[in-house]
């Protein structure tokens, strides 16, 4: 797991729907996995997504989730593939602009499945009552209809750069597993992350 402490609670007033925009953006490609790369590779592995590979986003948190074995040496280099994986999610996100405008649709479909159905509608309102001034309210994860529709990669590259950083983010292992090899595998991959956005002041002890 790749565990965020950021969620849409988190978004700015012109970010409506962006945590969770920004998660399906990830599995667009980054850096070093071109558009479907990711996927394609996993399944390539026996890697089912839906099944072994997801995420979701809450208001608190967001967080992507691989299962991949780890027994035989063809596991090992497939467990080092899943590492480099959620490492390239925390570095590394493209966030083109053609993406974000072939994801919009997919994002909108989820919009109308979960706020538009008579549960759905149920469920806002519950929303409402319960959530009615706190930082909770008026910042539902799926966000409006409007924000997805007018969603830029400018404006998610900011949540990104902003949230996505080594002291807001965790690596979560578990399994049938050496603790302290893999512990030492996520030293090496994770070490050299540093701080981006408006929080990278403060992490990188003053330098910009």
């Amino acid at each position: 797991r790749l565990a965020i402490n950021a969620g849409s609670a988190l978004e700015g007033d012109d970010q409506s729907a962006v945590a969770h925009f920004l998660e399906h953006m990830l599995f667009n490609g980054t850096e070093k996995y071109e558009k479907n790369d990711i996927i394609e590779l996993l399944q390539q592995g026996g890697v089912e997504f839906g099944a072994d590979i997801n995420a979701y986003t809450s208001y608190d948190e967001t967080v992507y989730q691989l299962t991949v074995d780890s027994d035989s040496e063809t596991d090992v280099a497939e467990f080092a593939f899943g590492l480099d994986i959620l490492h390239q999610w925390l570095t590394a996100a493209t966030l083109t602009e053609s993406d974000v405008a072939s994801e919009r649709g997919v994002v909108l479909d989820e919009y109308r499945t979960r706020e538009l159905t008579a549960d759905g509608r149920v469920f806002s309102e519950l929303e409402a009552i319960y959530l009615g001034g706190t930082d909770y309210e008026d910042r539902p994860p799926i966000g409006t209809s409007d924000a997805i529709s007018g969603m830029t990669s400018a404006v998610l590259r900011r949540f990104y750069d902003d949230w996505y950083r080594p002291d807001n983010a965790a690596v979560i292992v578990v399994g049938d597993i050496n603790v302290d090899e893999v512990e030492q595998q996520i030293e090496e991959l994770f070490g050299d992350v540093v701080a981006r956005g408006v929080h990278a002041i403060t992490a990188r002890g003053g330098e910009v």
